[in-house]
């Protein structure tokens, strides 16, 4: 695969980015919404022209799009394209740097695709790019828990989906691909709050912006020479963010995936579900100036996730 993996930051030019498309099994009713964890009955037609949607903008905006379920063998497509959770690819791995991390699930339902899509990884890239046997003792790390705020610093939920050990198993790997501080912070474990990226995204270079009840929890910072606890807000001012909260954005926005779970196409660009109440960037004199991207992507929010879920970056270039 020629592509040069480098991602420092989140909101750096996106120049190549993986997805894979939603699955071929409809969800059909409530109840089995319910039972596999997922918001609302799916139409995975409906499902894929939005997905089909999203990969064309991105194209438009010159970005390379690989769907990692192409190079899949037909035996391992057999199962692969038959798993509902399968269009969230975030989860499925992480560039620290230049380096490629693989994620591990923390759930069974999702093992297959993370196994399959490592494998496949496995013959992109060398063992110093991309280490398979990273994870090998990690319980559960799933990285729409992960921020890559700066080279300097990483942020990460311990929550429903990603532990504290399996953390503290990854971090000299992140180390070693020259970040030098995690900052943990222990979410509530429930749906809404299943990952990071679901209660704050970094938006711009210098700005994050949070659901207001983070404001409380504490943030456990670990380096190479132990650990101490800061409040969320002071950790990401050390690194150069200012935190907006969303209950001082308007007071009739209300806290939704979408608000929160967009992708930085580049400094200027958002890449934003059409369920986005932009409210959310009106208020503020740097958002807005953002440039706003929307694509229609419900049925594909129906599983729970959203834009960011759903892309997992490989290169971004300053």
């Amino acid at each position: 695969m020629d592509v040069h993996l480098n991602c420092w930051n989140e909101t750096d030019e996106l120049k190549c980015v993986v997805v894979c498309g939603p699955s071929e099994i409809d969800v059909p009713d409530q109840q089995t919404a319910d039972d596999v964890q997922w918001e609302k009955p799916v139409s995975q037609d409906k499902a894929r022209e939005n997905h089909q949607v999203m990969v064309s903008v991105m194209e438009q905006e010159g970005v390379k799009v690989i769907d990692y379920s192409d190079y899949l063998s037909s035996k391992d497509n057999m199962i692969h394209k038959q798993l509902i959770n399968r269009v969230f690819v975030r989860d499925l791995g992480c560039v620290f740097g230049n380096k490629l991390l693989p994620g591990e699930a923390g759930t069974s339902m999702r093992r297959p695709e993370y196994v399959m899509s490592h494998l496949l990884f496995n013959k992109w890239f060398d063992s110093s790019t991309f280490p398979i046997e990273a994870n090998d003792s990690v319980q559960a790390l799933e990285y729409g828990d992960v921020l890559v705020l700066n080279k300097d610093a990483v942020f990460i939920n311990t929550g429903l989906r990603t532990s504290m050990t399996s953390i503290q198993k990854m971090k000299e790997e992140i180390f070693n691909a020259g970040f030098s501080e995690i900052g943990v912070i222990d979410l509530p474990r429930r749906g809404d709050t299943m990952h990071l990226d679901m209660n704050g995204n970094v938006v711009g270079k210098n700005l994050f912006l949070a659901k207001s009840y983070m404001r409380f929890f504490p943030v456990q910072m670990v380096d190479e020479h132990g650990e101490h606890y800061e409040m969320m807000e002071q950790f990401l001012n050390r690194h150069g963010f200012k935190v907006i909260w969303t209950a001082d954005v308007k007071p009739d926005v209300r806290d939704t995936v979408a608000n929160l779970n967009f992708l930085n196409l580049n400094p200027e660009t958002l890449l934003i579900s059409s369920k986005v109440n932009k409210k959310i960037f009106s208020h503020h004199s740097v958002l807005k100036k953002k440039k706003l991207i929307e694509v229609d992507v419900t049925e594909l929010e129906k599983g729970g996730g959203g834009i960011r879920c759903m892309t997992l970056p490989f290169e971004r270039q300053p």
